[in-house]
């Protein structure tokens, strides 16, 4: 995808009114000088309660002398990611941190890169903190959707420019590799050195790539090649990738990286599903328009140990999962890459989803839940990702262009339900092991512990709609004391039409339809709220939060 590069002298216009988000920053500032002492010593113990700390480590007996050298360096690289992040989100890091005294509350700002709280809807939990812009930093706080959508700009939607304005006040765009030059020369030249000491020639010419890519922000060479590794034992996802931080329109990338070493055992075990995927397309639930794209052939499914998030990735609630690249071309040329975070899942659900379970899922039902089937749902729910359609059928532009701020919250949904439909269709075929009925109960138990995200998350969102989608439909039933039971076959029933009804939307590219199914399906009722409470009360966390690092590994 080619990216329009704005003249030299109109950037250094840009620059002076304020290229890497000094606008944003001195609002920020602002905002920060009027940062008031608060009662919170109840409240912030509350919020920090909604995370449990996990030590986020793994066996390095696996990796050789050089791969031991390189974790370091792919370290230091996610970091600077994590230093992008900050500015993309709030701006100015240290005038906020610094106007706060109490370390508990400091402690919640840098797990939400910000003063709002991401599980609760981007409130503030912070005095004198007005409200989050929907369009974070990437836009100008004052700049409305109407004023963007008049302004003649070629690359205003690309995923890898800042909107600013110049000196006269009209809009303009700076590239990230121009905004964030020095942070992005930094993480290249990391990158460049991990990439001389690899030893996995498909890794090696990644490293190189990606490095080209954040000085350049042309990103699909370096995801072509980051699709055509296959033996490499370490692997690092970095730059921007995902635009769920844009809650104005949807279109902006935000600044990420993981750190992961493969489980080489694990992922024989899973290599053998994406060769359904072309099948699968074919037998989704809803009209031939709507599956005539098929999935590319080369993707392929890996285990991993993550062993270091930054940015995106770990504001609030952290991924256990990864399909990427998100390039439409380079999902229908060559698939995607579905990467299973094994040792996050496994904390997750030992230390949410059981207790979850416990409380919620009625108890002749609970021995349904198990972790294999988790592992499966998730995993498919990134495999899914691959099926359905990329571009509307009606000429309306990629379904991400034509639903705007609503394709997270739709797309996360999609992924959800037809991942729950392939492993109904696989387990049908007998390639999928274990009664269907653990994967339909975790499933619901998944609901509770992903809807608690809140509605700042797009994952959050969709499990609000499928939960709301599912109680019209029957698939299940919640008795007097508040536990829910799982009427199989209604929620078979009732998968089959979420299916069709998100693959039609999508590609129709009905924005319109697609707001009224948030804004009627997409909230918390009052019966669940008070089961939600429950939890609370229970302090069952929502998610989790690491210690992480050089140190945790043992690396100096």
């Amino acid at each position: 995808m080619k990216n329009f590069l704005p003249s030299i002298a109109f950037i250094a216009i840009l620059m002076l009114g304020s290229c890497s988000g000094k606008q944003t920053e001195t609002e920020n500032q602002q905002q920060a000088s009027q940062i008031q002492p608060a009662d919170i010593s109840t409240t912030m113990k509350a919020r920090l309660s909604k995370y449990v700390s996990v030590r986020l480590n793994a066996s390095l007996l696996s990796l050789t002398a050089k791969e031991k050298q390189m974790l370091p360096l792919l370290i230091e690289a996610a970091q600077v990611m994590d230093e992008l992040f900050w500015m993309e989100a709030y701006s100015n890091k240290d005038s906020l941190l610094q106007a706060i005294t109490d370390l508990e509350q400091k402690q919640y700002v840098q797990i939400n890169y910000g003063p709002w709280d991401r599980l609760e809807n981007n409130e503030s939990f912070i005095k004198g903190v007005g409200q989050k812009p929907d369009g974070a930093g990437f836009y100008p706080a004052d700049m409305t959707k109407e004023e963007f959508e008049q302004a003649n700009l070629p690359d205003k939607k690309s995923q890898y420019t800042l909107l600013r304005r110049n000196t006269d006040g009209k809009l303009g765009t700076v590239p990230y590799h121009v905004a964030f030059k020095n942070q992005v020369d930094k993480a290249a030249g990391l990158l460049r050195q991990a990439s001389q000491l690899a030893e996995d020639a498909g890794l090696k010419k990644y490293l190189s790539l990606r490095a080209d890519a954040l000085l350049t922000d042309n990103y699909q060479p370096s995801d072509l090649a980051w699709m055509s590794m296959k033996n490499n034992t370490l692997d690092v996802v970095i730059g921007p990738i995902e635009t769920y931080e844009d809650r104005l329109f949807g279109y902006k990338a935000a600044h990420e990286a993981y750190v992961l070493i493969k489980d080489q055992e694990w992922s024989k075990r899973l290599a053998k599903y994406a060769a359904f995927l072309p099948e699968l397309q074919n037998g989704l639930p809803v009209k031939d328009a709507y599956k005539k794209e098929m999935p590319g052939t080369d993707a392929d499914l890996n285990a991993y140990d993550v062993v270091y998030y930054a940015g995106d990735c770990n504001a609030g609630s952290k991924t256990i999962a990864i399909n990427l690249p998100n390039d439409e071309e380079v999902q229908l040329k060559k698939g995607t890459r579905r990467l299973q975070l094994k040792n996050a899942m496994q904390a997750k659900f030992d230390k949410i989803m059981i207790p979850i379970a416990e409380m919620l899922i009625v108890s002749e039902q609970r021995k349904y839940i198990d972790f294999d089937a988790f592992f499966a749902n998730t995993m498919f729910h990134e495999v899914a990702h691959g099926l359905g359609i990329k571009n509307t059928i009606n000429k309306k532009g990629t379904v991400r262009e034509a639903l705007k701020e609503h394709s997270s919250a739709l797309e996360e949904g999609k992924a959800d339900i037809l991942g729950l439909y392939m492993i109904t269709q696989l387990h049908k075929k007998g390639e999928l092991q274990g009664d269907l009925k653990n994967y339909y109960t975790t499933f619901m138990a998944g609901i509770f512990r992903s809807v608690r995200f809140g509605a700042a998350s797009a994952h959050g969102t969709a499990n609000m709609i499928r939960f709301n989608f599912f109680k019209q439909k029957g698939a299940f039933e919640r008795d007097s004391s508040g536990t829910y039971r799982v009427n199989f076959d209604k929620m078979q029933e009732a998968m089959n039409e979420l299916s069709e009804t998100i693959l039609t939307l999508q590609g129709d590219g009905n924005y319109t339809e697609v707001g009224k199914l948030v804004s009627e399906k997409g909230k918390i009722d009052a019966e669940l709220q008070t089961d939600l409470d429950r939890l609370s009360k229970a302090q069952i966390p929502v998610d989790v939060v690491f210690e992480q690092g050089k140190e945790v590994l043992g690396l100096q």
